[in-house]
């Protein structure tokens, strides 16, 4: 039978468990690096909130990771999962000719300790901001959707470098932040938190099978 046009498209994928392929369905879009948008809470002063969201070159996504607990057994041995580590990330951000990006870091970094009065805060509440890393599908203005989000909270500054200056090239002056987290949340495009674990609350260490 001869394949329509539409049909030969949705063939251009890897084929579905039924022989078709991808279950009938093409290849979707990918998200693409290159469109997103951070969004800072509480970052430094709120004078000026979207200056350093205007200038972010490149950020990296939350990444988590939980150390395994084994279990001794007869003959064997079995792992669950320990307490969960969020990673920290980095992004660098361009530093603006009018300083307000340099500002916003710099209050941020004064915030977690008064480099002057050598004082330092009293409680995390004090310095710690929240941040939003978007990705967008490529609209603009009314028209730009969110197709993944994540709210990361409880964040401070680890590491600032201010990098260097060079005669030699023709690059912007640039800043780079590591920030620590205590928790991240991720969203998908309705909005919706991604991740209902639907416990089962069952008491077995090993947990369930694989049934055909």
């Amino acid at each position: 039978m001869a394949l329509t046009g539409a049909s030969i498209l949705n063939a251009m994928s890897v084929p579905g468990s039924d022989g078709t392929a991808g279950g009938k369905v093409g290849l979707l879009m990918p998200k693409l690096q290159y469109r997103f948008r951070v969004i800072f809470t509480k970052l430094g002063s709120d004078d000026k909130p979207l200056e350093v969201t205007k200038q972010i070159i490149d950020i990296a996504r939350p990444n988590v990771s939980f150390p395994e607990i084994p279990i001794e057994i007869y003959n064997s041995r079995v792992y669950v999962a320990g307490k969960p580590t969020w990673e920290p990330i980095t992004f660098n951000v361009r530093d603006d000719v009018e300083g307000n990006v340099a500002k916003q870091i710099g209050n941020q970094v004064q915030k977690q300790m008064d480099f002057q009065e050598q004082a330092s805060a009293a409680a995390g509440i004090d310095y710690k901001f929240s941040m939003g890393i978007e990705i967008l599908d490529g609209g603009s203005g009314a028209s730009v959707n969110v197709l993944e989000k994540w709210e990361l909270y409880g964040c401070y500054l680890s590491a600032v470098n201010y990098n260097a200056l060079n005669y030699a090239t023709n690059e912007p002056v640039t800043i780079s932040c590591t920030v620590r987290y205590d928790n991240a949340i991720q969203y998908d495009g309705t909005g919706s938190r991604i991740g209902d674990a639907g416990y089962n609350f069952g008491l077995s260490v090993a947990g369930s099978g694989i049934t055909s």
